[in-house]
């Protein structure tokens, strides 16, 4: 049984306080690869893929660019824990579902990482926090040049690299940003935007990725287009719409405090309230009251908070994180309890 305890010691990767991480959270690049030997995973079955894992597994965890790994197969980790990787936005929720044969090769630090024989055979991830899209890009293209260099990647001359879902054929990438916009979403204004990121190929899914809703006021960003551009294109234009948006977040910021102080104190202040004495919190509940906040600490209405003491928070309040910390699983109204008292606990530590 692969222990993952240690994970709890120490903030995720993709909320670690740093430059701009007030709007923008993270950055994310992944990048889709099959090898030319053997059947996609959908098609290989569970013997073909431990043949896939088999032969990734060393080389994966011998590569320079990730030294200092932990490997782990998909059949040797529990649901609690897999649901904490989930959290942590190290697996999704495809391969969570998946057993022999599939895995994951994760740095310590959790910036880098792949996944292995989820719908392709390597899904490689690099994590910055803060807007760091082009160190984001320089790392994974290395780690990934490693990669290619020791096995055969299905790759066409003329498509780019052949991956089982046609929309990600041609760089096979992936680059997301997380943004918190509270602001914009306060003053109704965040609808029009992201019908504007739609309209120029950028999709704007929620805090869990694809069909997840925006909890927290936290927005992820992405490109669409794979296949005709380059990959320093997709992550230079991204990388300059996110500066618009972060300058589109603090506008509305300040004409919030100039036209509206009293409702965004209020807002500030019943967050707090709530969170300091619920006995009952849902996550959603509590992810928008932390955001709430958030708000509050960036704008300097709440002294004694940290953004690292919220980071933190963020990720202990979600289902797996809570159940882990507990030892056991719990029933919903459980984990609502729970999650509430671990709220309250963590303020008032703060308060003394």
């Amino acid at each position: 049984m692969i222990d993952l305890d240690e994970l709890l010691n120490r903030p995720s990767a993709w909320l670690t306080v740093e430059k701009e991480s007030d709007i923008v959270v993270s950055s994310r690049i992944r990048l889709a690869r099959n090898l030319r030997a053997f059947h996609f995973p959908g098609w290989g079955g569970e013997e073909a893929c431990s043949q896939v894992w088999a032969t990734l597994k060393p080389i994966l965890t011998d590569v320079k660019a990730m030294p200092g790994c932990l490997s782990m197969e998909m059949n040797d980790i529990n649901q609690l824990d897999k649901m904490v990787l989930f959290e942590r936005h190290l697996i999704s929720r495809e391969l969570s579902e998946k057993g022999k044969g599939s895995g994951l090769v994760v740095a310590l630090d959790e910036q880098m990482s792949v996944m292995v024989n989820e719908e392709d055979h390597l899904r490689i991830q690099v994590i910055n926090p803060g807007l760091e899209l082009i160190e984001a890009w320089e790392r994974i293209d290395a780690l990934d040049s490693e990669i290619e260099a020791r096995v055969d990647y299905a790759y066409d001359p003329r498509l780019g690299y052949l991956t089982a879902c046609p929309s990600n054929v041609g760089t096979g990438m992936r680059a997301s940003v997380m943004v918190h916009v509270p602001a914009l979403v306060l003053l109704e204004e965040i609808s029009p935007i992201i019908k504007g990121l739609g309209k120029i190929g950028l999709a704007v899914r929620g805090l869990g990725g694809e069909g997840s809703d925006a909890s927290g006021n936290m927005f992820q960003i992405s490109n669409q287009i794979t296949l005709g551009e380059e990959e320093m294109q997709v992550v230079g234009n991204l990388h300059e719409i996110v500066r618009e948006i972060v300058e589109h977040e603090k506008n509305a910021r300040k004409r919030l405090m100039q036209k509206k102080g009293i409702i965004v104190r209020d807002h500030v202040g019943r967050a707090y309230g709530i969170l300091s004495n619920a006995h009952i919190l849902s996550s959603k509940d509590a992810l928008d009251m932390i955001s709430g906040l958030r708000l509050g600490v960036d704008l300097g209405l709440l002294p004694g908070l940290t953004p690292s003491v919220l980071d933190e928070l963020t990720l202990l309040i979600r289902p797996g994180h809570l159940q882990k910390i507990e030892t056991k699983l719990l029933k919903v109204r459980e984990r609502d309890v729970s999650r509430a008292k671990l709220v309250r606990s963590k303020l008032a530590d703060i308060a003394k």
